[in-house]
């Protein structure tokens, strides 16, 4: 089981202890930092997370703004975690549909209290799941797990398949982007991945090897801090050679 979560919050002392707490939790997936509730907001709307924390001793107006507002364009609510140094605003972030209330510093207790009240309300399945892509009169149905990457054709996408196949749908890229599992990461305007096949990512060239693919795909500068994610996560799951 795996949650996405990003932060918003311009304390560096909050975010790096917020951090080392949060790193012990497999369970949870960084996808980014915000300073403020505008960048905050773009950055939900980009990336739309599971879960997000928000800082209330300094952005408790904004943020209970942002979560009214983003019934607007999403389908899918993230949930809300409002922390801060003391119980001032735990009863408006109860008001606001807020998930749960952390006082700073955070504690390894709460946090894990709230992924457990997490995974009763939201479960997550780690088994196979389908997609359905439609070309003319055609209907495929595409296991997840047998996609390599997704290439952008104009206003139509490529699914390249780990059986060397690739079947087109009638769709932009971007329409893809919010529905696909998890596992997806777009790191390019025309490229998003499946990093369960990643095997190396190159710094100087700016691209990302997968297996079963003998071209490798760029990224762009655009999009570096997923890829800067994506090598911490794959990082702490590999064995350490570099001590």
């Amino acid at each position: 089981m795996e949650y996405s979560y990003l932060v918003i919050d311009q304390n560096d002392s909050n975010k790096v202890k917020l951090s080392n707490t949060l790193d012990d939790f497999n369970a949870l997936h960084h996808l980014g930092t915000a300073k403020d509730c505008d960048e905050g907001f773009n950055l939900i709307l980009k990336v739309v997370p599971d879960v997000v924390l928000i800082n209330l001793d300094e952005h408790s107006e904004a943020s209970f703004q942002i979560a009214c507002q983003l019934h607007q364009y999403l389908q899918q609510m993230p949930l809300f975690i409002g922390m801060a140094k003391s119980q001032n605003y735990a009863y408006n972030a109860i008001k606001n549909g807020f998930f749960d209330y952390w006082l700073l510093p955070t504690n390894e207790f709460e946090v894990r209290k709230t992924l457990l009240k997490l995974q009763k309300i939201k479960p997550k399945t780690d088994g196979p799941t389908k997609i359905c892509l439609k070309t003319y009169r055609d209907y495929h149905y595409i296991d997840t797990n047998e996609i390599l990457y997704l290439k952008a054709d104009n206003n139509a996408t490529d699914f390249i398949l780990r059986n060397g196949t690739t079947i087109s749908a009638f769709k932009t890229l971007k329409s893809f982007e919010t529905t696909l599992p998890k596992n997806f990461i777009r790191i390019h305007q025309s490229y998003i991945l499946n990093v369960k096949y990643i095997s190396r990512i190159n710094y100087g060239r700016s691209t990302c090897a997968l297996k079963n693919v003998s071209n490798q795909l760029p990224f762009s500068k655009s999009y570096r801090d997923r890829i800067d994610e994506l090598k911490r996560l794959l990082s702490k799951n590999a064995i350490d050679t570099l001590k």
